[in-house]
């Protein structure tokens, strides 16, 4: 399974049954505290019931195929992938395909950005589901508990990315490099093939959205369509999952050395884009 996709019949409902969900649940080790939660606020029981709406997104509306979801490897690491879609459903699809289709599954952890907590509902879900704001300090908490890290490089940079711009890489941040030579962290590159098409942007009103405190806003055809504007087209999903890199090194090392192994890691994702892109029939099937 660690080079072709999980082969299911569509629409089969496996990855949204309630009974399904639990056992994934069930199998994974989780220390909760008296308020039934762990010490990142990640609560399974509100997971649980999410899931299947989540399982149903992942295999009816976006009807993803992933591909190498078992290199995952169990114990810290850290998932670095391309980003894209003006809204994070990328985030929320890698998540669960490492939930759901991995041998033994796993929670994902996403880092998500700071203006989240400032959403009303927005951050207590991501909170609930066991997302965290990308603090340093919050992934060194999470990967010395052995989590799994989910990063975006790119930012927002990536995700408010214009049509034109898809599928080239932005410049990919230093920090997590740092983290993952601190941490003596695996690093495991991601490629999602499909939600560039999602949300296709022609112009971004930066300035409009700094007067909202937003960090974009795309402008993009489905906006004649008022709030259901808002929903991505139905496009398919293709996740790449690489193999496991492993980096040694000073994480205080001047921005050049660590330069160059950010470079490894953006030319194995962009590799896995390319693989993609060559494998893809067509946007939608």
């Amino acid at each position: 399974m660690n080079d072709t996709a999980l082969v299911r019949r569509r629409g089969s409902g496996a990855f949204s049954s309630r009974d399904y969900i639990r056992r994934r649940f069930r199998d994974i080790p989780t220390r909760l505290n008296e308020n039934g939660v762990d010490q990142f606020g990640f609560d399974p029981e509100f997971a649980a019931k999410a899931g299947p709406y989540m399982g149903w997104v992942y295999e009816n509306y976006f009807r993803v195929e992933q591909h190498g979801v078992d290199n995952v490897p169990d114990g810290r690491c850290l998932l670095i992938s391309n980003h894209s879609g003006q809204l994070p459903f990328d985030a929320g699809m890698i998540t669960m395909a490492v939930f759901l289709e991995r041998t033994k599954p796993r929670i994902c952890r996403a880092m998500i950005e700071k203006f989240v907590t400032d959403l009303p509902f927005v951050s207590y879900f991501m909170e609930r589901c066991g997302q965290l704001i990308g603090t340093p300090d919050n992934c060194r908490r999470v990967l010395e508990a052995e989590e799994a890290i989910l990063v975006f490089p790119e930012g927002v940079r990536g995700i408010n990315k214009l049509f034109h711009e898809r599928y080239q890489l932005k410049n990919f941040g230093l920090g997590f490099m740092r983290l993952a030579l601190e941490t003596k962290t695996p690093i495991l590159p991601v490629g999602v093939i499909g939600a560039e098409e999602q949300a296709p942007s022609l112009a971004n009103l930066k300035k409009v959205a700094k007067l909202f405190g937003l960090p974009a806003l795309p402008i993009t055809p489905t906006l004649l369509l008022g709030p259901l504007g808002l929903l991505p087209l139905p496009t398919k999903y293709r996740i790449y999952f690489g193999e496991p890199m492993m980096f040694e090194g000073d994480p205080n090392d001047e921005d050049e050395a660590i330069e160059q192994k950010v470079q490894q890691v953006k030319g194995a994702v962009k590799q896995l884009l390319e693989r993609g892109l060559r494998e893809r029939k067509h946007i939608f099937w």
